[in-house]
């Protein structure tokens, strides 16, 4: 039983089944798009990990259920990305998946444009080059 607020993101967007879409979009993306390539190279070759990581950190911070938190401990995002090489062209290619898999996931246009800009910057502050 969720927790999660029924105004939240994560309830918006249709609960667990709609963030794991939206999570295995955005990997399928980066995985196959040539403009993604700079992005996809500081990943693992498997992608399993990256994808439960992301759709449990993407769980609490759209307003579910905090499953990172509760695994993990506090995400401390910028930290555990500082051993990647992230510029603006990074940025930019996330984003750039992340963006066509909210296009394609997430009809309500009003919450996907504020969920784009909360990405945006969540990703502009991960930049560390």
């Amino acid at each position: 039983m969720s927790s999660a607020n029924p105004e939240s993101p994560y309830t918006r967007m249709g609960g667990e089944p709609a963030v794991r879409a939206l999570v295995d979009r955005f990997y399928e993306l980066m995985d196959t798009l040539p403009e993604a390539w700079e992005i996809r190279k500081l990943h693992p070759e498997d992608l399993a990990g990256s994808r439960e990581k992301l759709f449990k950190f993407l769980s609490g911070w759209l307003g579910g259920p905090p499953l990172y938190i509760q695994e993990y401990g506090h995400p401390m995002l910028r930290r555990r990305h500082l051993p990647f090489p992230i510029d603006a062209q990074a940025r930019d290619q996330w984003m750039l998946c992340m963006n066509q898999a909210l296009d394609e996931r997430v009809e309500d246009e009003a919450l996907r444009e504020g969920v784009r800009h909360a990405f945006w910057q969540l990703a502009d502050h991960m930049r560390n080059r």
